[in-house]
């Protein structure tokens, strides 16, 4: 086994061509194993095993810097930078992180797990490499996956070209984000992809000058022809206008194909310089590349023969709002919904198969995609915008100043919000609350209960002049068949010592944190908040006579629901009782799994009910 002997990038150097093909058949075997058993991101490294090889093979690092767009595509380089054997732990607490990590390896430089980075990252790092006498390291950007998508890498292009700063810029073009990709550029890349002429073509061209007698001018000359025709095949302006020269496109599993191109990459200096590359994402796995929605871009634990993952024998809060949707376009056909490369995770193919007019994808561009809805609710539209609570964050701007100053009637759906779990720092949605609370006019849900989902979706298209957000956790969600209504707060328990008002997914923890505090003889009361944003008067009003409110959120604590509570409670007049807010410290917190983070925050049961017992033992002294 090959796989064994490598512990670095040079070990790939002893390696000929056929060993490297029996490296490529074993890694692939490897991850599909690996990633069974731990549940990850597999088809889009499937795809970027002979191109991750054919870098550590051409490229020095850590001398030279390999930045990955995005970081999710990066167990093959894991796997060559020596760390195969912690992979049993790939995504667990304590454990090997799904995206590069600069605690893990030399060879991980930039921690880079949102799209569209890696492009500003080298021109930056070039800047400096230039300023510092560092110019004989190179800087390498792998960007796929649809990032290029993203205008943040647009606008890095513009500023390599302009500045001729020095760059390899490996354009990873699997056709595919999470979705196939949109773009007007990858569209015509994707005429490349699917065109036999280019290909065959230029093979035949090459193969003709080197069987051919021919002297060197007229090889030349010959040349200069087949370059006028690559020109026909091939879209090089948009590069080149850029100041950008481009190469490609290179058969993304030939690594002979792509050490060659490389090398002449890395030999350019005058300025940055694209290879596209042609990969196949799931390449190698025939459940992944059966997968028509991702090609199991992501996934949970499977079954590494079928690629059939286990039931959840439950409902999660992004199917109930992937059908409620739908019902509600039944009846308004002013309601359409917009996604940023994430129709099936964020539940909308559907929506999108129903009404596929009143359906937009926007590619990894938040910031257009939420101001775009700006632009259809001015026009009269009923838009829902569903983007992970992570990804929203790159949206504040347009939240804030394109539909928050105008008041217009957006609903933003944010999925993946609180402690998330094994995708790590990058990926928590525990900062939505505090930054969109900011934004004057906001409505902010947060359902308690796979009931309550729909009815907050019916409440936010009767809210008309402002912006509202609805935000839920990943995973399965609590059932209940009690519910509350329109704006107002839900009495759960009756007590006389402490509130504890328990947003969103908390209100369980809450409630058992009650049940543990009357063992202990302090009687607590539990409210569903439902509405975070404007916080409800008349919860506010009965709780001020508790000697102890305590707020519960898996979102910061500074400047998140707890805040919004203290705000209220201080505009009272009279005596208000002492607070105490429970939340994620101002930190950033590690992968795993959320149930284990959630308790190791002191936000289970035991550990609400910890902190009150610790106040009242405090107070009683």
């Amino acid at each position: 086994m090959h796989i064994e002997k490598i512990q670095s990038p040079a070990d790939l150097r002893a390696l000929d061509h056929e060993q490297l093909e029996e490296l490529c058949l074993e890694i692939r075997e490897f991850l599909v194993d690996a990633v069974s058993r731990t549940g990850g991101h597999l088809g889009s490294n499937l795809g970027a095993v002979e191109l991750t090889i054919a870098v550590h093979r051409v490229f020095e690092s850590p001398r030279d810097i390999i930045i990955w767009d995005t970081g999710h595509q990066t167990y093959v380089h894991k796997l060559v930078t020596g760390r195969s054997e912690a992979f049993s732990t790939l995504r667990q607490r304590h454990g090997l992180s799904g995206y590069p990590s600069r605690s893990e390896s030399e060879h991980d430089v930039v921690e880079n797990s949102h799209a569209s980075t890696s492009l500003s990252w080298a021109s930056g790092l070039a800047a400096g490499f230039d300023l510092t006498g560092h110019e004989h390291r190179q800087v390498v950007a792998i960007i796929g996956d649809g990032s290029m998508t993203g205008g943040m890498a647009f606008e890095a292009l513009n500023n390599l070209g302009h500045y001729g700063q020095r760059a390899v810029i490996i354009l990873n073009d699997n056709g595919r984000s999470y979705a196939p990709t949109v773009s007007r550029l990858a569209t015509v890349m994707s005429r490349l992809r699917q065109s036999p002429n280019y290909v065959k073509g230029r093979q035949a061209v090459v193969s003709i000058l080197d069987r051919l007698p021919l002297g060197e001018e007229v090889k030349r000359g010959l040349s200069g022809a087949a370059a006028a025709m690559r020109e026909m095949w091939e879209p090089p302006a948009f590069f080149e206008t850029l100041g950008v020269r481009y190469l490609g496109p290179i058969d993304g599993h030939d690594i002979d194909a792509l050490e060659s191109a490389l090398n002449d990459a890395s030999s350019y200096e005058d300025g940055p310089i694209v290879v596209h590359v042609l990969t196949d994402k799931g390449r190698g796995y025939a459940p992944a590349e059966a997968d028509d929605e991702k090609h199991l871009h992501d996934i949970g634990l499977f079954d590494p023969v079928t690629g059939n993952t286990p039931s959840t024998g439950g409902k999660s809060f992004t199917s109930e709002f992937s059908s409620a949707l739908v019902n509600i376009a039944e009846r308004r056909d002013d309601v359409v919904a917009i996604t940023a490369a994430m129709p099936g995770s964020t539940g909308l193919i559907p929506f999108q198969h129903r009404y596929p007019e009143r359906f937009f994808d926007t590619g990894i561009a938040e910031q257009h995609a939420l101001t775009s809805a700006a632009g259809m609710a001015r026009a009269g539209l009923r838009p829902f915008v569903a983007i992970y609570s992570t990804f929203l964050a790159r949206g504040f701007d347009q939240v804030m100043y394109d539909i928050g100053l105008h008041r217009l009637p957006v609903v933003i759906c944010i999925d993946r919000a609180g402690v998330t779990g094994p995708d790590g720092a990058s990926h928590h949605g525990i900062h939505d609350i505090a930054m969109y609370a900011r934004v004057p006019g906001m409505t902010i849900f947060s359902p308690s209960s796979l009931q309550e989902l729909p009815l907050m979706m019916d409440q936010a298209l009767e809210i008309e002049h402002g912006p509202v957000a609805i935000r839920w956790p990943r995973g399965n969600a609590d059932e209940s068949s009690v519910v509350g209504q329109g704006l107002s707060a839900r009495l759960v328990r009756d007590g006389n010592d402490v509130a504890i008002l328990a947003a969103g997914r908390m209100l369980k923890a809450a409630t058992a944190a009650a049940v543990l505090l009357e063992e202990e003889g302090i009687d607590a009361s539990v409210w569903d908040p439902r509405l975070l944003k404007p916080v409800d008067k008349e919860m506010i009003r009965t709780v001020v006579n508790r000697s102890l409110v305590v707020t519960v959120e898996d979102g910061s604590r500074i400047g998140g629901f707890g805040s919004l509570v203290a705000d209220a409670l201080q505009r009272r007049s009279g005596p208000i009782p002492r607070l105490l807010q429970l939340g994620t410290p101002d930190d950033y917190l590690p992968h795993g799994a959320a149930e284990e983070l959630l308790a190791e925050l002191g936000l289970d049961a035991s550990g609400i009910a910890a902190e009150i017992i610790k106040v009242f033992k405090s107070d009683h002294r």
